[in-house]
């Protein structure tokens, strides 16, 4: 097999975005070349057969079966100072504003290297609070996210790559509600994602339309004549603190509210954050309040992650036709060579600050996802959504979760579990407990490499380069669109794209055939598939998946609440939704969480895609 372009678009991307240019000149004649330097850097590690394991790793990346997260593609092997990890947490940001200010300076260098850096501004005081040593009166989070804002601007002009940051804010923090309608008008925080942190409080609050207090931790303060008080685990904090009561709204306001923004803007969305608390096989060393910016990984204090997905797209034997069936033993075969490929990379990346280096190393985090999902299902005669796809979803994670486990089980064996391994309690997490017993007393017996293994990620740039396969666990967006992506000099360029199973078919059966009806696209695809898709899916997730889910024009705030209590119910980890049309989008879903501030796509009547 051979790895070529078959879309103008495709050959842009590796051009602008992975092909290594140095001193003004390509050292890469075709993408062949950039698979050889990948797999020869990420091989290095190797003490015993680097030779073979660089053989793997070159075979895995050949026709888009394997695809490295982006970082890793442009940088792994060069001379360049930048990330190999797509995904950073900023640490506690100290309530002082040294300590905003150093935070702003380690999330600008981490910006600088190239990697998205989650942000949680929940320990910041709220405006108007008292500043007691400097007897002035606090800001709050809202106007220092604006200096984050336009820091990233200043840092991305002249670079190709654009900025990306989640700010995250918990529900219960007195400027939730000027937090929530930060994007309503459409103009501010553009390099931001915006997520609330929801808590399980909250959720029976307004299951009981009960009062809600907005509060923050008291820190050294004494307690103010007849203030009320109460105790909070906070950001940053393993253990409960002292919290002061600012003021008490209805829960259901603020639910109201937040469902009223993202009617408007798409933004912000919900991490339920309680709930990915109690599912991290960490739980008991690291606390967790925010995610990288396309929330399919969440982080602690300082954590990274590096990504990589296989394509499904290539694990259909004899595709369209009777006897179309999944290539189950190739798919374990990649998932088994790509789980030590990711581990690698942590031996040869370089980190911006210490502090994320000793993180990273401490759990050897690595989010191994999917993309090309809904390609599999066209070329399988299944339609995105139907129970049989659902279920064909949940048996492919499954198998890719239970080789990444066994893989990892077995470099431990070899080079030693995550430092933060803990026989005992890491087995008593719930992702753990679930697993096959034998996969378990494996992981008790002999340990294991990565303290997480599994993310599904969006895929944006990646899923283009692989001649357009449907992005990550989303159904295929349009069949035909027009697709702007920046050129070498910054300026939009429009290339006209086409899903690559679709093309596939028409290779097949002709350039006109009629498209089958199991053929669908995001707009055919009802909430309720979207939702349970993810659902099945994040069940073999040790991390989270990202994923948009996308309602027409006409849907209305009750529409979207509906989506959120679905979500909640169905034990997801999160929530993003996005209205047709909506203030901050243009008619993007925002193709993928992450992308809502990327190029835009439009679709584009195309003749006979349905076969009416």
């Amino acid at each position: 097999m051979t790895t070529s372009f078959d879309q103008q678009v495709s050959e842009h991307i590796w051009r602008t975005k992975y092909q290594w240019c140095e001193g003004g000149h390509m050292q890469e004649p075709s993408i062949a070349a950039t698979w050889d330097r990948v797999a020869l850097a990420v091989s290095s590690p190797e003490v015993h057969h680097r030779d073979d394991w660089r053989e793997r790793f070159r075979s895995i990346l050949n026709d888009f079966r394997f695809l490295p997260g982006g970082r890793i593609l442009a940088n792994a092997g060069t001379t360049r100072r930048a990330s190999l990890f797509n995904c950073f947490a900023m640490g506690p940001m100290e309530d002082s504003l040294q300590g905003i200010f150093n935070s702003l300076r380690e999330a600008v260098v981490t910006q600088q290297v190239g990697g998205g850096v989650g942000i949680d501004f929940s320990t910041v005081r709220p405006s108007g609070a008292s500043a007691v040593s400097s007897g002035s009166v606090a800001s709050g989070p809202i106007s220092f996210m604006k200096v984050w804002d336009a820091a990233t601007a200043a840092l991305e002009s002249g670079n190709l790559r654009r900025g990306a940051m989640m700010a995250t804010l918990r529900c219960d923090h007195p400027d939730i509600e000027a937090f929530i309608d930060a994007k309503i008008s459409g103009e501010a925080f553009a390099h931001f994602t915006l997520s609330v942190a929801v808590t399980d409080d909250l959720m029976r609050a307004v299951e009981e339309d009960g009062p809600w207090p907005l509060l923050f931790p008291l820190g050294q303060h004494p307690i103010p004549a007849g203030g009320e008080v109460c105790e909070r685990i906070w950001s940053g904090a393993m253990t409960p603190q002292l919290c002061l009561v600012h003021r008490r709204i209805p829960a259901r306001a603020l639910w109201e509210k937040l469902q009223a923004a993202m009617h408007a803007s798409g933004e912000p969305g919900v991490l339920f954050i309680d709930r990915i608390n109690r599912a991290n096989n960490l739980w008991y060393c690291e606390r967790i309040a925010t995610t990288n910016p396309c929330g399919e990984v969440p982080l602690p204090p300082y954590g990274a992650c590096n990504l990589g997905s296989i394509n499904l797209g290539r694990f259909v034997l004899h595709p369209f036709g009777e006897h179309a069936k999944v290539d189950w033993a190739g798919l374990k075969a990649v998932a088994g060579i790509a789980t030590r490929f990711l581990d690698n990379v942590h031996d040869i990346a370089s980190f911006p600050l210490k502090a994320q280096e000793r993180a990273a190393h401490a759990s050897r985090r690595i989010g191994l996802g999917i993309t090309g999902l809904a390609d599999m299902f066209a070329m399988l005669g299944l339609r995105y959504g139907a129970p049989a796809s659902i279920q064909l979803a949940s048996q492919v994670m499954g198998t890719i979760r239970d080789m990444a486990y066994r893989t990892s089980v077995e470099i431990a064996q070899e080079k030693g579990a995550f430092p933060g391994f803990d026989k005992v309690r890491y087995g008593a997490s719930p992702f753990v407990l679930d697993m096959p017993h034998d996969l378990q007393n494996a992981i008790a017996q002999h340990g294991i490499r990565n303290s997480h293994l599994l993310a599904v990620a969006p895929t944006g740039s990646i899923s283009l380069l692989a001649n357009n396969v449907s992005s990550g666990i989303e159904p295929i967006f349009a069949f035909q669109a027009l697709r702007n992506v920046q050129g070498a000099d910054g300026q939009p360029l429009t290339f006209e794209v086409s899903n690559a199973a679709l093309r596939q078919y028409r290779q097949v059966y002709g350039k006109h055939a009629p498209v089958p009806p199991h053929f669908v696209q995001l707009q055919d695809v009802v909430v309720d598939a979207q939702l349970r898709m993810v659902a099945a899916v994040q069940m073999y997730v040790d991390s989270a998946i990202s994923k948009t889910v996308w309602l027409p024009q006409s849907a209305n705030a009750r529409e979207i609440e509906l989506v959120l209590l679905q979500a909640w119910e169905l034990g997801l980890k999160g929530c993003t939704v996005y209205r047709e049309g909506c203030a901050v989008g243009t008619s993007v879903i925002a193709a993928q969480q992450a992308e809502r501030r990327q190029p835009e796509v439009t679709r584009v009547p195309s003749p006979n895609l349905f076969d009416k």
